[in-house]
């Protein structure tokens, strides 16, 4: 069993900078991917970035070049540093580990205001 937990979302002007972190416990041995995900109001939930356990990285059309998602083995933490923040970016931002199934965090609001 895998337990996520997410911090770090908040209240931000546009153009500020967020970082979210996800932490991970139980299992850890059995992750392949860590993912971050977003609903935005009145949306459907959506991929914003990934790394594998082998350090590979993919972004959303949306937010390449602003949002960065790094992870620390050691703190088996993954982090979603977000730059340039627009309010579109609003969202409650969700983490997902994958093993054989989908394990998701509660997630954490972010509010960009204009």
């Amino acid at each position: 069993q895998i337990q996520l937990e997410e911090s770090g979302g908040g209240l931000v002007q546009a153009g500020g900078s967020l970082t979210l972190s996800c932490a991970a416990s139980g299992d850890i041995s059995s992750i392949n991917v860590m993912n971050w995900f977003r609903q935005r109001p009145g949306k459907q939930r959506e991929f914003v970035a990934t790394v594998s356990v082998t350090g590979d990285l993919a972004y959303a059309d949306a937010v390449k070049g602003r949002f960065t998602i790094s992870r620390d083995s050691a703190k088996n933490t993954v982090y979603l540093q977000m730059h340039e923040l627009m309010p579109e970016d609003t969202a409650v931002y969700y983490c997902r580990a994958m093993t054989w199934r989908a394990h998701w965090g509660q997630g954490t609001q972010v509010t960009v205001s204009s």
